[in-house]
């Protein structure tokens, strides 16, 4: 493995992260808006508090490890998708910006009206940052981002494979957080709550593993060199993902839920994956491949010894995070 290989694998492994703790963040998003009025849904609402309270800041620590590996790394391919796809992009960074301020103000409103506003922000921006994050990837899987960062800055990101891409993110999102949701209501003995949040996560489930395979359809004409990649080297991984989410979908639907939060992650992690070897060695498809998109030699050896520092600090804290939160130690505290 090169030194720009090792470099790439550390960035994009910083994306698959994101994309299953990140997403099953967001996904909470559609399960809000889902949940009906202040009455009927105050149960829900109530259970999402108590689930991302206290990870969903730290979970976007992965999207900043992302971002500064991407700039310091391969900083032309960096410049030229930030100058193409500001548009999506900025709209996303909005959404991130809105939904953790709603979600922190909702806690101290002072009238039932401003709760629903801060509500529906939340709502709201949480379900359209993973669908505009899914259209950034679409239009750099489909070639749509020219070296010189002089793409079109509508027809890059909106067309057939940006938009299968921003509706799986988002599907994928609410698939992840229904299964962690529906796991943290039963471990709380809310059976109630759990049996109807079940129902849900199926339904998205089972929608989201439909899209996944529907996409490839217009791909096969609008990314071709996403395509081949996809059906060639990343076929395992896709295959593996197919297996995974049918999987989940069996252990909801017979009530095993603490091992289909799993089952759920890995299927999410695997089609990531697949698209990262389905568009490799390209970094810009069919513009710039990852080896000459690299920076200096002392600039990646640098950034992998940073990485290695950061596996060593940051992710036992992380983890231990997850543990107390999953396991509801953290309560005892």
């Amino acid at each position: 493995m090169t030194l720009e290989i090792a470099v790439a694998a550390a960035l994009f492994a910083g994306v698959v992260v994101y994309s299953v703790f990140g997403g099953a963040d967001f996904g909470s998003g559609f399960f809000d808006a889902t949940a009906g009025g202040a009455r009927r849904g105050a149960e829900v609402r109530t259970l999402i508090d108590h689930s991302i309270g206290p990870v969903w800041e730290a979970n976007h620590v992965w999207l900043i490890y992302v971002l500064v590996t991407w700039w310091t790394a391969f900083p032309g391919t960096f410049a030229a998708a930030m100058s193409t796809l500001w548009l999506p992009l900025m709209l996303a960074l909005l959404g991130i910006v809105l939904r953790g301020a709603s979600f922190a103000f909702r806690k101290y409103s002072a009238t039932l009206g401003q709760a629903r506003l801060f509500g529906i922000v939340f709502a709201g921006s949480s379900l359209i940052t993973p669908f505009f994050l899914g259209c950034v990837a679409g239009a750099i899987a489909s070639g749509r981002v020219p070296a010189d960062g002089g793409g079109d800055l509508v027809s890059s990101w909106v067309n057939p494979t940006s938009l299968f891409g921003g509706l799986i993110a988002g599907g994928s999102c609410a698939y992840l957080a229904g299964s962690f949701l529906v796991a943290d209501a039963a471990r709380s003995g809310h059976r109630g709550l759990a049996e109807m949040l079940r129902v849900r996560t199926l339904g998205v489930g089972a929608l989201t593993g439909a899209l996944v395979f529907a996409a490839l359809v217009p791909i096969k004409e609008d990314a071709p060199t996403l395509f081949d990649g996809l059906t060639g080297r990343a076929l395992p991984l896709m295959v593996l993902s197919a297996l995974a989410g049918a999987s989940a979908l069996v252990l909801i639907w017979t009530r095993r839920y603490s091992v289909a939060r799993f089952a759920v992650a890995a299927a999410v992690a695997t089609v990531t994956l697949g698209w990262g070897a389905g568009q490799y060695p390209w970094l810009l498809v069919d513009e710039v491949t990852i080896v000459d998109a690299a920076g200096a030699d002392a600039t990646l050896q640098a950034l992998l010894v940073a990485v290695g520092l950061a596996v060593a600090i940051v992710l036992p804290a992380l983890s231990y995070l997850l543990y107390l939160t999953q396991s509801e130690r953290w309560l005892r505290h």
